[in-house]
């Protein structure tokens, strides 16, 4: 069966689960007993599973049919979900979301199996279900105590663990049990590897060490001990810690795992098979899953022409759109109105006077101007996307900065339906990462530092968008330690950015905007979170990009707000018409504060730079003609006709020779023919067939 027509919808709908689930897992981090969020968990899983089954991804297939157990086990009532489930669940997403990532690229989902998440996972509900405990009773030694779950050893680690048996050495797995009435026990857990460090090297633990200082464990945990002293003395050794309730130590098994992605070795006689491992139910268990070496052969064989064609493939660009169906309805009305005008105007005939004739084709033009009008309109919503499709992921992504950073943080999220034109919903996403990012190394202080401030232990991060006019403001603001603006003049002239003449005569305004400038950046220590170069100068170039505009607000001590203005559409805009000697040029309105008449006795010198005095605002004045080196005109006006332009909070004059009238205008790339200069955002075709160049005020102001 050929699936890959419906690839992508598989790749929409997935993109969807994924999404649901991981704002689903926060949700259920915070209300472990939340029923409805257990059952959309249950619901998106299940779906994700059927859709990768259909479409033939077996590993995406048998991680989801993993998640979908644990939870069918939660929703039933038979266990309740943990931290430590939380956060394999989550590794779990991630490697959907790896799987998904490959299927755009290549059209195949890979060969990495994650067996370490499924076997997470595999632990999880053993334990929860009780069934783990019954597992170890079948291995249980002679003196009837309770063994532990065989560990998998690293090749290095088995390497180390055959050395040491081959020294006269012992390997043992020991499991190590807490009172659960134990407060601090992960001091408790450092205690027992220290009394076993003097008795010999522990070379495994389960969790990581690092887990286990950070408590991430449940009143138990594992640990694989090479050491010269006998079971009973190790015991003895464990059991001296307070609060230890029990320990479990059975001999290791070291027996090499089957290698999970490489090639197969040729098929060994089945008498030659190796022999079945002698200790740990565990590995017992994935012996037994493991498919014969002839049939993973065959699979594998089977699996390698198909793999091979579909790496072949060409990446999936999904450029789709979903279109709520009154709209549709709306443009298919607006269509049929046009034909009805188009008739009209065909139909006109010739035996009427001409008098009439021009009465009825005005009408007729007046009729097909306002169809035209709706119908941009109408296709502009069409286009529309709320912002949401972005900025839905970002909880995610700052509950996982707050544990890698160890800070408590929250992200508080408004206007996510505020729409905007779907090109610019594409690029719109990384900025707003690289800010938000910025905000939780940076901007929020330490947790200690924060309650020395007396602020509240928990950083908080804004998300907040709206729409202003034409525009749609999206604004990233924290609650933490402002930007010190003294520490950007001292790194400045530390670097030769500024001098200090420079330095005395800057506003903190201007200090601001020197962040913007490439790898400039007053982190001390750069992180893998935040820094590396990749600054604020991408942020600003990608949005300006876009047509918008960033600008900074910051209070030291009390937080900075990044404001971020963009355009609703990059397709048709509004713009004002303007002549420059013979030359025609478009200037978006939404970047248009006034229109002003200003006699040249107005126009003042600061600096050796023309300015005019603005009802009490000093507004620098740029002639256009000069910037875009147009033949200026002979005769010298008595006034100058200029057009009072805003970036953010900065206004600039551009002089023009004439005012042309508002007009709606179409976008059209210049593309790579042009060595196009940055001033030029694109270009239009006017009525009558000419091109006129379209400004862009950002890089003007």
């Amino acid at each position: 069966m050929d699936v890959s027509q419906y690839l992508e919808i598989f790749i929409d709908e997935t993109r969807e689960h994924l999404q649901n689930l991981n704002e689903q897992l926060l949700i259920l981090e915070k209300e472990p007993e939340n029923e409805d969020t257990i059952n959309e968990i249950f619901r998106a899983a299940h779906s994700l599973k059927g859709m990768a089954g259909t479409m033939g991804y077996k590993r995406m297939q048998r991680l989801t049919h993993d998640m979908e157990n644990v939870f069918s086990e939660i929703r039933n009532g038979r266990m309740t979900a943990g931290a430590s489930l939380v956060d394999i669940l989550f590794r779990g997403l991630d490697a959907l979301e790896n799987y998904l990532d490959n299927i755009i690229s290549t059209q195949d989902e890979g060969r990495n199996d994650n067996q370490d998440i499924i076997d997470g996972l595999q632990r999880i509900l053993e334990a929860g279900l009780g069934t783990a405990e019954e597992k170890q009773e079948e291995k249980a030694g002679a003196d009837g105590r309770k063994a532990t779950a065989s560990l998998t050893l690293a090749e290095h680690e088995l390497a180390a663990a055959l050395k040491a048996k081959s020294d006269g050495e012992n390997v043992f797995e020991i499991t190590v049990y807490i009172e659960e009435g134990c407060i601090l026990k992960a001091a408790r857990a450092f205690l027992v590897f220290k009394a076993l460090e003097d008795a010999g090297d522990v070379i495994k633990s389960l969790p990581e060490v690092q887990d286990i200082e950070d408590e991430k464990f449940d009143f138990e945990f594992s640990i694989v001990l090479l050491t010269m002293k006998s079971l009973e003395e190790i015991r003895a050794i464990i059991m001296s810690v307070s609060e230890i309730r029990d320990t479990v130590i059975v001999p290791a098994n070291l027996t090499a795992p089957a290698p999970v992605q490489a090639q197969p070795a040729p098929a060994a006689p089945k008498e030659q098979a190796a022999p079945a491992p002698t200790g740990g139910a565990g590995t017992a268990a994935a012996a037994a899953e493991q498919p014969h070496p002839q049939e993973q052969a065959a699979a594998q064989k089977k699996e390698q022409p198909k793999a091979a064609a579909k790496n072949t493939a060409k990446q999936v660009v999904n450029r789709s759109v979903r279109v709520d169906i009154e709209k549709l309805d709306d443009l298919m009305n607006l269509v049929s109105e046009l034909i009805i005008a188009k008739n009209g105007l065909v139909s006109m005939s010739d035996t009427e006077s001409k008098s009439t004739r021009d009465g009825n084709f005005n009408e007729q033009i007046e009729y097909l101007e306002r169809i035209t009008t709706s119908l941009h309109q109408s296709v502009m919503k069409v286009r529309m996307v709320p912002i949401e499709s972005v900025v839905n992921r970002f909880p995610r992504m700052i509950r996982d900065l707050s544990k890698k950073l160890g800070k408590k943080m929250e992200l508080f999220m408004t206007g996510e339906d505020t729409e905007l034109d779907r090109t610019v919903i594409d690029e719109i996403g990384d900025p707003l990462m690289h800010l938000l990012r910025n905000a939780a190394d940076h901007g929020l202080e330490q947790n200690a530092e924060r309650v020395r401030l007396g602020k509240p232990e928990s950083g908080s991060i804004f998300l907040d968008a709206y729409q202003e006019g034409n525009n749609v403001v999206i604004e990233v603001r924290d609650d933490g330690a402002g930007i010190d603006v003294e520490k950007i003049k001292q790194k400045a002239l530390a670097k030769g950015t500024i001098t200090p003449e420079q330095a005395e005569a800057m506003t903190d305004k201007e200090l601001i905007d020197l962040l913007f400038r490439p790898s400039f950046s007053t982190a001390e220590v750069i992180s893998d979170v935040s820094g590396r170069g990749v600054g604020l100068d991408v942020v600003k170039t990608k949005i300006e990009t876009l047509g918008g505009s960033i600008e900074t607000k910051t209070a030291l001590g009390e937080g900075s707000n990044f404001i971020i203005r963009l355009p609703l559409t990059l397709a048709i805009i509004q713009a004002l018409m303007v002549e420059l000697g013979s030359e025609k040029y478009a200037i978006p309105l939404n970047s248009i504060e006034t229109i002003e008449d200003v006699p040249l006795s107005d126009v003042k010198y600061v600096q050796n730079k023309e300015v005019i005095n603005l009802r009490g605002s000093v507004v620098p004045l740029i002639h256009l003609d000069q910037v875009l080196d147009v033949e200026p005109k002979e005769e010298k006006p008595e006034s100058l006709t200029v057009v009072i332009v805003k970036k953010g909070d900065r206004l600039a004059g551009l002089i023009v020779d004439n005012l042309i009238g508002q007009l709606e205008i179409v976008i059209k790339s210049i593309g790579k023919y042009i060595n196009n200069s940055k001033l030029i955002s694109g270009a239009t075709i006017l009525g009558d067939g000419e091109i006129a160049l379209i400004l862009d005020v950002n890089v003007l102001v």
